[in-house]
């Protein structure tokens, strides 16, 4: 059967994103130091045709990131495509070049509509201006059974779990205090979590919750 998911890193303090997020500087103030872990792996780094980087628990949940076929759609918000506010400007199509690590269709949430934009590698990005519940109806549609994967930020996350739509959260915790930013389990309501799985490192600690009905 399939679930939606959600997998976000996220400080001891509890931020997905440090503070004043902008074009040049996207996850915020001090918010790389929260996928540093990922970048230090042997998997991050054969993804980006380099060699070296660490093996062990991190590199092989960043290789089962990459690889699963389990995820057919994902559900993002604006802010994880534009940093931009408002009406679109026509020219960008997001953070990550021609070929976007999505590969099937991805819907943004945003007030202002667009025509959707096909990339190279599957990808086709939507842009649903009438809330969750319509991205998610659209999401499953396209994800032909598959999970459905919420991708962020903090907001949409939010929004997933209050409106008890997520099945699924799996946190990478950082031991590393932002002080400031974007709280990923702020206004969420009192949601049931039970951890099923726990992998712990020196430089991170990797929860997957279920999500109690």
């Amino acid at each position: 059967m399939s679930k939606v998911i959600c997998h976000q890193s996220i400080s001891l303090d509890g931020f997905s994103a440090g503070p004043n997020q902008s074009l040049d500087n996207p996850i915020g103030e001090g918010g790389l130091r929260l996928h540093e872990w990922m970048f230090a792996t042997a998997a991050f780094r054969r993804m980006q045709g380099l060699s070296g980087g660490t093996e062990g628990p991190e590199s092989a949940i960043v290789e089962e990131i990459a690889s699963s076929n389990q995820v057919g759609a994902h559900i993002l918000g604006r802010n994880m495509f534009d940093a931009g506010r408002g009406d679109w400007d026509p020219a960008w199509k997001g953070w990550w070049g021609d070929n976007p690590p999505y590969h099937h269709a991805t819907f943004v949430l945003t007030h202002h509509p667009r025509q959707p934009i096909p990339m190279l590698g599957g990808t086709t990005f939507y842009f649903v201006t009438d809330g969750i519940e319509s991205a998610l109806r659209q999401a499953r549609e396209a994800a032909g059974g598959k999970d459905v994967q919420i991708g962020g930020g903090a907001a949409t996350v939010q929004q997933f779990l209050r409106a008890g739509q997520l099945d699924e959260l799996y946190l990478d915790i950082v031991p590393i205090i932002l002080g400031k930013g974007e709280r990923l389990l702020e206004n969420v309501g009192e949601p049931r979590l039970t951890p099923v799985e726990v992998i712990a490192s020196p430089t991170v600690t990797h929860i997957r919750y279920r999500i109690e009905r």
